[in-house]
């Protein structure tokens, strides 16, 4: 039996029993045309922002009034070593140690970094696996490294589809992929949740098998982190990239972070693309040549830290530790398989609009987000709930996205999808 029921009351029930709904009165929430608040499932996108961002922000502005330069060593918050604040709060959400993450630059020339490291070809072992339909960006990244090493991508790139009539990977597929690749895979490299679908894949098993392969693990977890618990040191991922203004809700184009794990702490030797951020702290300012990495993540920094954009990013991840995943977790698997069951329950009270849920239906294998199909009138029911003021986002050729997000959506806004959905020309 269902432990869901189709009803306003009992999304009323459930946000009066929700231990985390006070932190919905953390974020600023968009309003429509009318002043009244939207319903916004878009989280997977853009984050909301935490009203405590503006206050942070202001104290850096504030401090550089009236410091100047001097603010690098006597801010209330030292911007030298700002970013170092951000490594246990950012360590923490990800399941590493402090030393193996560092807050930097944005998510793409994070992976560009990291793979300049990590994705050393040689003439036989130089092809790259990654998801069939991965995000633009990731699929631009991997062509030019390839291109950059002397390879085509026609053949040094293998992509792993969904089996035919299936919309998401099997685990046991990607593996018999890695292994059939063999002494020819230099690299794996695959979002950890995929940007379209909303799979979350088995990265335990994508590293094990990596490693058996002989090749490096990597993982771009844009739509992973502060939306899934992680334990990436414990699964041996042997780095990782992510942007900061999805789920971590740092701002439009907000700070990004990387994970190398501490196998590599102290590996001056490895090749990297050096900027004097990523030189060792205490001999930094002696301005000498020779580069000499920081131990650990800190080491692929290139330059100093955004402050401005890092006071977001930290107001946010405060907000994580006070919450803690495990709690965000429990509460996105109750709203996201509500949503799934009243979509279900609209399917079954008419049959004009057939709404396909192509994100994997068990909890263990998707975050909050579902993609939904509607074939033949997806842009038009997208665009009914859009005139509705409810916030999801469209993913060409045919998805809609909506996430509920646990930090600030409620069961009442899930429900809202619902009673939009009904208001559909019969």
């Amino acid at each position: 039996m269902s432990p869901y029921q189709a009803t306003a009351a009992f999304a009323q029930a459930q946000d009066h029993a929700d231990p985390l709904r006070h932190f919905r009165d953390r974020f600023h929430l968009p309003t429509a045309p009318n002043g009244q608040p939207v319903t916004y499932l878009c989280g997977n996108s853009l984050g909301l922002q935490p009203k405590t961002a503006r206050a942070a922000v202001l104290q850096e502005l504030d401090d550089w009034a009236a410091l100047g330069v001097e603010g690098h060593f006597t801010a209330r918050q030292p911007w030298v070593n700002y970013h170092q604040a951000l490594a246990a709060p950012t360590a923490r959400l990800v399941g590493a140690l402090p030393h193996e993450v560092v807050v930097m630059n944005s998510l793409t020339v994070n992976l560009h970094l990291l793979m300049a490291t990590f994705y050393r070809p040689t003439a036989r072992r130089c092809k790259i696996l990654m998801e069939g339909g991965a995000f633009p960006s990731d699929q631009y990244a991997v062509e030019s490294q390839l291109k950059w090493h002397g390879h085509d991508p026609a053949t040094a790139l293998v992509e792993v589809w969904p089996r035919p009539g299936e919309t998401t990977l099997r685990t046991e597929d990607i593996v018999q992929a890695i292994a059939q690749t063999g002494d020819e895979l230099a690299l794996v490299l695959f979002g950890g949740v995929n940007y379209y679908t909303g799979q979350f894949y088995d990265l335990p098993a994508l590293t094990q098998a990596a490693h058996a392969a002989g090749a490096v693990a990597g993982f771009d977890l844009a739509h992973t982190v502060g939306n899934l618990p992680l334990q990436l040191h414990q699964w041996g991922v042997d780095f990782a990239v992510w942007c900061g203004y999805k789920y971590l809700n740092s701002g439009p184009g907000g700070a990004a972070g990387a994970f190398v794990h501490e196998r590599y702490a102290h590996r001056p030797d490895l090749p990297r693309l050096a900027g004097w951020w990523g030189h060792r702290a205490e001999v930094r300012f002696k301005m000498e040549k020779g580069f000499d990495p920081m131990p650990g993540a800190e080491g692929w920094q290139l330059s100093n830290a955004p402050i401005l954009i890092m006071a977001a990013h930290q107001a946010s991840l405060a907000i994580f530790d006070e919450a803690t995943m495990p709690a965000l977790r429990a509460k996105s698997v109750q709203l996201t398989g509500w949503l799934e069951f009243l979509l279900h329950t609209f399917n079954a009270e008419q049959s004009r609009y057939r709404i396909e849920v192509i994100t994997p239906a068990q909890p263990a294998a998707r975050g909050c987000q579902l993609s939904l199909r509607v074939p033949g009138q997806g842009r038009a029911v997208f665009e009914h709930l859009s005139q509705a003021h409810l916030i999801g986002d469209w993913r060409e050729p045919d998805v809609i996205r909506l996430s509920p997000v646990p930090l600030y959506n409620t069961f009442t806004d899930v429900w809202r999808v619902y009673e939009i959905l009904k208001q559909l020309p019969g």
